[in-house]
Order: C-alpha cells, then structure tokens, then sequence
C-alpha cells in the first residue's frame, strides 16, 4: 500500500510542472465554488442580504444575463489571448535560445495560475447563469452569486494586466538565465552544505550487488530519506550508480547493495527511483549547465550573432562553476557516522569538459568571447578545492588556446588572450 502511495506521488509530482495542471484544478474549484453558492441561494442568503444591505444585490433578471453572458464571452477571448501569448513565447524561446528551456518556460507557476483563474470565473459564470430560472412570484433572483461573478471578474481582469507584464519579462534572455540560475544555485548550495555535514569516506563498492533498470527514461528524483530508513532497518549500504538527470538504459546497472537481501526489500527500494521524459532544474542542477552552455552556442550561430547574450550566459555559468567546485564528485548520506546511501553524479572532469567543448568549437573565432572563457577558467582554478579540479582546468586551457590560435589569424589578438592565462 506505502509503494502504491508513493508512486501516486510520484505521477502528482510530474503532474504539477505541465501546464493544464493548476488551471484544471483551479477550474474544478470554480465549479464546487459555483454548487456551493447554489446551494446557499436555495437557503435564501440573497433574500436575506437584499433585506439589510440592497445594494450588494443585482435583483433584475435580464441585467444578470447581459452581465454573465458578456463575462463569459469576454474571458474567453482573454483566456485565448494568454495562451497565446504563452505559444509565442514557447517558440520564440526555442527557436532564438534552446529548446531545453520549454520544459522550464510551461512550468511557470504564475502563468499556470493565471489561466486557472480565467477558467474559474468562466466555470462559475456558466453555472450561475444556467440557474437563474424564469421570473415568478416566489422565485429569488441568484442576485448575491452574480454579484460575485462580478467581483472574479475583476480579479480577472487584474490578472490579464498582470499577466501582460509578467509575459513580457519572461520573454527576455537575460530573465530566462537569471531563473535558470537561480534554481541551479539554491539546489548546489543545499547539496554544499549537505556535504559539510558528511565526516565520513566513501566506502569501497566494487564487490556489491548489483540491479538493473527496469525501464529507460531520465532518472530525475529519488526519495533519499525513504532510502534511509529502508538501509537503517535492513542494515545495509546502498550506492546509487546511475547519475541522476542522465538518461538510463534498460538493464544498465541502476544501484548496488553491499550483501543480498530479499526481492521485497529490493522491491521497495526500485519504488524511490522516479523515471520520466523529461528534465527539470528543480531535480537536477547539471541541466543548468546544458541549457546556459546551449544559450550561449546559439547566440554564436550566425543566425542569430550574438556575442552579448553568450557573454552574459558565461557570467551564469562562471558562478554555477564556483560553486561546484566547492563540493565533490561523489554525494553521501550519512547516519551516526555511517555511509549508507552514496549518489553518484558527473565528475567536474567531464562536466567542465561537456561545457567547454561545444563553446570552444563555436566561439573559438571571438576573442572577446575566448578572453572571457580564460577569465573563467583562471578564475575557477583559484577557487577549486581539489587538485584533480585544477588539473582538469589547466587542460581546459590548453584546449582553448589551442583551438583559439586555429581560429584567430591575428597574432597580436592571440598573444594578448595568453597574457590572461598564468601558465
């Protein structure tokens, strides 16, 4: 039942980053909200408001049919406005950018609880406007619900100004790296000082147990404190050999365990692997590092010729790189001095080199551009706390530079570019 439970939550907590999702549950809202002023009307609290205060209460049937009609035709054409907008934004985003940053761009909670908003008052809109019946002698108009008809649409209509605002700050690059940041930065510092915490080694896994994949997908999240009470009450260690955001096969090796235990244990422990199609930042902070490095190729592209935005995205990336160097490769959970979960994720080796590759290969021509990834990288071996870290710099650099004296023919460019290295 618990395993059951938990891959409900699971599905609810991929739910939540698609863009129907709030709306729909905003919008179920409306029409419970709609049934409960029904329900309030038939008990008579429009007869009973219009006796002490009059004027909250709209008391003629066909003004409340023109006001509810004309609010629902008019939200309508808003609500198909905003999405819109949001599509224009999605493409232009794809094709000006990456397309790795829609997934981020469709999970906008603001936008997301704006067009909920617009299905709530157009949800409560219809309901009211079906229960308003033919005049008669004992019937009372629903005049208090249309009254709050009127009060939803204004608040939607605060929304939509709200909503043109916040869709044209969401539009600019320079916001859409700055959240992208954000996230990839309160994520690495909580894994820091995790880490601090940790006053233990990595134990030795090579003779473990290993288990396989049962199926293929990113391997996003994974319940950590479940993973601890299982290995707390089992009295076992477990290693997590896949890195978390990278796409796992069928059948590659997915954990290992340091002694065999039963297929109901290893049951709930493939229970906290969550797999899906997609990456989000929220889950991984080394998908900032792919959409920032691709903002900054594709700003190169001769498309677009851009040198701003890849030096901006550089910016981005020289302050990620700070603080990852700050922690190690490997990540432990550690109970009364004892590793008993371990999490791999990608080497500094081989993300600064993923990075690199590809700036190098498209900006390689741009002195400026190359001057700021020597910047960078000189910055960076200051701050790396492990020598495999600054050995991996300095191999960066000579990377670059190499590429850069292929690509810049002017020999004083390129003598100036080695006086920013200290090698």
């Amino acid at each position: 039942m618990k395993d059951k439970l938990l891959s409900l939550l699971y599905k609810i907590y991929d739910l939540k980053d698609k863009i129907a999702f709030f709306p729909s549950i905003i919008a179920i809202a409306g029409a419970i909200f709609a049934y409960i002023m029904m329900y309030l009307e038939n008990k008579g609290i429009s007869k009973y408001i219009l006796e002490f205060l009059p004027e909250l209460v709209i008391n003629n049937t066909e003004t409340a049919r023109a006001i509810l009609t004309t609010f629902i035709g008019g939200l309508i054409s808003i609500m198909v406005f905003s999405f819109s907008m949001v599509m224009i934004l999605l493409n232009q985003a794809s094709s000006n950018f990456s397309p790795r940053l829609l997934p981020g761009l469709i999970s906008n909670r603001r936008h997301q609880i704006i067009l909920g908003i617009y299905l709530f008052t157009i949800i409560y809109c219809i309901f009211i406007l079906v229960f308003i019946e033919p005049t008669g002698k004992k019937y009372q108009l629903p005049g208090f619900s249309v009254l709050l008809s009127i009060v939803f649409m204004v608040n939607s209509l605060a929304a939509f100004i709200y909503f043109i605002h916040s869709i044209s700050q969401e539009i600019q690059i320079n916001n859409i790296l700055s959240n992208i940041f954000s996230s990839s930065k309160n994520r690495l510092k909580k894994i820091i000082e995790k880490e601090k915490q940790i006053n233990a080694s990595k134990p030795n896994s090579e003779n473990w147990t290993t288990y396989n994949a049962k199926s293929s997908g990113y391997f996003n999240t994974i319940s950590t404190e479940t993973l601890l009470h299982i290995a707390k009450e089992n009295n076992i260690k477990i290693e997590i050999v896949s890195n978390k955001g990278s796409y796992c096969n069928e059948d590659a090796v997915l954990f290992k365990i340091d002694k065999k235990v039963d297929d109901r244990i290893i049951k709930k422990i493939y229970s906290n692997f969550n797999f899906s199609k997609s990456e989000l930042i929220d889950d991984n902070y080394l998908l900032a590092f792919k959409q920032i490095t691709e903002v900054a190729v594709k700003s190169m592209s001769p498309g677009i010729n851009d040198p701003g935005t890849a030096i901006n995205a550089i910016d981005y990336l020289s302050q990620l790189f700070i603080l990852r160097v700050q922690k190690q490769d490997v990540d432990l959970v550690q109970e009364k001095d004892a590793i008993l979960i371990i999490l791999n994720s990608v080497n500094f080796k081989d993300l600064i080199y993923n990075v690199m590759a590809p700036l190098r290969t498209y900006c390689a021509h741009d002195v400026i551009i190359v001057r700021k990834l020597l910047a960078l990288l000189e910055n960076l071996k200051k701050k790396a706390i492990l020598n495999s870290y600054k050995q991996s710099i300095d191999n960066e650099i000579a990377l670059l530079l190499t590429d850069a004296k292929r690509e810049i023919a002017n020999e004083s460019d390129f003598k100036k570019l080695k006086e920013y290295t200290s090698n």
